[in-house]
């Protein structure tokens, strides 16, 4: 099915996304910014990308230069966003084809994330992250690039095991310009994260993780004598899941929260831990609001 359809596109282009931490590119462009104005003043030219609006173009400048450039005006700016999604096989749970898989919960907020960049102007990469090699869309501006975001996120499916900390590190090597990255992702990786979110922010990039866990993940609806088998590695654990084991599992689930919400505040990055059963348009409209990336 669809990921979305045209009322809820038409509600996503109300918004905006906003980044406080990190500078504006050089690049201008038409994005609907906090810091926006009114002014129609000519203030610069940049290189034309694919999906700009054709009649910002100076022809003029391309008849003399045989290049095509884009008018900015004053006040206005763009702003580089960045979606890496987690596509581990742990990703792929609980098995239902509802938004409570973290999969397709992710695959629709990063739908949703990217819409209101490329409806807003803004320069738009989406990056699956996988342990068979990352797959990356993008950059585009436009908002005539959704229909392909949609299809390439349609594309994807859950496996392996993502090396997160890796994938981090990689992506900040590879030079591309800084600006909004929310990672989504269970967190859920043998080698950890904060390496990898610590050498993107190094190279200036504002970021949001958004820590996706199922109902399930936080409240297991099973108990006594159980044979658990890891997804993505295939390991098995023999275990009895009692009251106090319960209990345990909870307490260290809390503390494992706690401790990455106390790194992101550390490190002032905005830290988002869903629980699936919240429906994403929620999410978007009121906690990324409550977080400061959205208006």
């Amino acid at each position: 099915m669809p990921l979305f359809d045209e009322t809820t596109l038409r509600k996503l282009e109300q918004l905006t996304l906003i980044a406080d931490h990190v500078r504006v590119g050089v690049m201008k462009g038409d994005r609907r910014s906090k810091k926006r104005g009114t002014s129609i003043e000519f203030a610069d030219y940049r290189n034309y990308t694919k999906g700009d609006d054709l009649r910002r173009l100076d022809w003029n400048v391309y008849a003399r230069l045989e290049r095509p450039f884009i008018k900015l005006l004053e006040e206005e700016e763009d702003l580089a966003v960045h979606l890496l999604v987690d596509t581990s096989a742990s990703m792929n749970w609980p098995d239902t084809d509802d938004d409570e898989n973290k999969l397709r919960y992710a695959l629709k907020l990063a739908g949703a994330l990217g819409h209101i960049a490329l409806a807003t102007g803004d320069l738009l990469t989406v990056t699956l992250l996988s342990s068979q090699g990352d797959r990356a869309w993008g950059p585009f501006r436009g908002q005539g690039n959704s229909l392909r975001l949609f299809q390439f996120l349609e594309s994807c499916s859950a496996g392996g095991v993502t090396d997160v900390n890796l994938s981090l590190r990689n992506y900040a090597l590879y030079g591309r310009r800084p600006g909004l990255l929310f990672l989504l992702s269970d967190l859920l990786s043998p080698n950890g994260y904060k390496e990898g979110l610590n050498a993107i922010q190094s190279r200036g990039y504002e970021i949001g993780l958004i820590h996706l866990l199922s109902p399930d993940e936080i409240e297991p609806p099973i108990s006594g004598d159980l044979k658990l088998v890891d997804v993505e590695t295939g390991q098995d654990a023999e275990i009895t899941l009692d009251a106090p084991t319960l209990a345990l599992y909870q307490e260290r689930l809390h503390a494992w929260q706690t401790e990455i919400a106390a790194h992101c505040a550390h490190r002032h990055l905005h830290y988002i831990p869903v629980i699936t059963s919240l429906p994403w348009e929620k999410l978007v409209a009121q906690t990324l609001r409550e977080k400061g990336v959205v208006k």
